[in-house]
């Protein structure tokens, strides 16, 4: 697989509405997709895995446009353990390499943290103990994606709360790729989230990252949390993709773009169910304000 810049991405949602609402845009305007395969699948009552209606839909998708895909899980819980855990994996694991060889995928990403704790699902991971061992574990997770994908690498995730310093992420975050093909998916939103919820010093943060590890970012916006979520405590921001990209996370983008010499692709995410037909000419500006800062950094012609 060639380690070529791919360019602007569109994350494909496992949605009806979603996609017929932004169909045209998603032939038109993106030069890569970007799919969740744990989403194009369906689980029988023996547990086995097969293709699901959206898994269909992606395939014609290629088939007709001739685009690359890129996969971007979110359940494989690279820092989890429990019960069960080893036989899912290895279910994903088979499942994953039928779904690589139809669709290609340049390289596979998943959440940093636990999706599965004590063998059942959450839906949003949760923070792992920012120790040597998780991240040892980490990485060996990633090691067993790269046996279906040769370039694997994590997400840094958005949480609620945190188990260690702010500033303990970055430092698991270079451990757990301390491995060779092993990238970092900088998602530029989340980090943003993280400044407004925790005071995260955004450049101190990115001080302690290899940015020559990243091979993709993402790009999103999101909103504040309803008051009476928290009554008595702070406002938080929520990494909800459901609105445009902010300034602040654009600026951020243009500045730290540059930086990462070995990027392949940025991608930018709109969660599904979030977006109206008013909001698609939006949607394919920025898709084309991403376009235009990559051609201005030299990455695109």
């Amino acid at each position: 697989m060639s380690a070529s810049f791919l360019g602007v991405g569109w994350a494909l949602m496992p949605d009806v509405e979603t996609l017929a609402l932004t169909a045209e845009l998603a032939r038109a305007e993106p030069d890569y997709y970007e799919v969740m395969p744990e989403t194009t699948w369906r689980e029988g009552p023996d547990a086995t895995l097969a293709p699901n209606g959206f898994h269909r839909e992606f395939l014609a998708l290629k088939a007709a446009t001739g685009k690359p895909f890129v996969a971007h899980g979110v359940a494989f819980s690279l820092a989890g353990t429990g019960p069960g855990e080893t036989a899912r994996r290895q279910r994903w694991l088979e499942q994953l390499h039928r779904d690589h060889a139809e669709f290609d995928f340049h390289w596979y990403t998943d959440h940093a943290g636990i999706t599965r704790p004590a063998g059942q699902g959450v839906a949003l991971p949760l923070p792992p103990p920012m120790t040597l061992h998780a991240a040892r574990l980490t990485r060996r997770r990633l090691q067993m994606m790269q046996s279906v994908v040769p370039d694997a690498g994590l997400e840094n995730a958005v949480w609620a709360f945190m188990t260690a310093a702010p500033l303990r992420e970055p430092w698991f975050l270079m451990q757990a790729i301390n491995g060779p093909r092993l990238h970092l998916l900088l998602d530029l939103h989340n980090l943003y989230t993280h400044a407004v919820n925790f005071g995260v010093d955004v450049d101190a943060w990115l001080a302690q990252i290899d940015l020559s590890r990243v091979i993709e970012i993402h790009l999103s916006g999101g909103s504040m949390a309803p008051p009476h979520w928290l009554p008595e405590g702070p406002a938080l921001r929520l990494d909800s993709h459901d609105t445009s990209i902010p300034e602040e996370v654009f600026k951020l983008f243009e500045r730290v773009m540059p930086l990462c010499p070995n990027l392949r692709g940025v991608t930018l995410e709109r969660m599904e169910q979030t977006a109206t037909q008013a909001d698609v000419p939006r949607l394919r500006d920025e898709l084309r304000r991403i376009r235009r800062m990559l051609v201005l950094a030299g990455r695109l012609s």
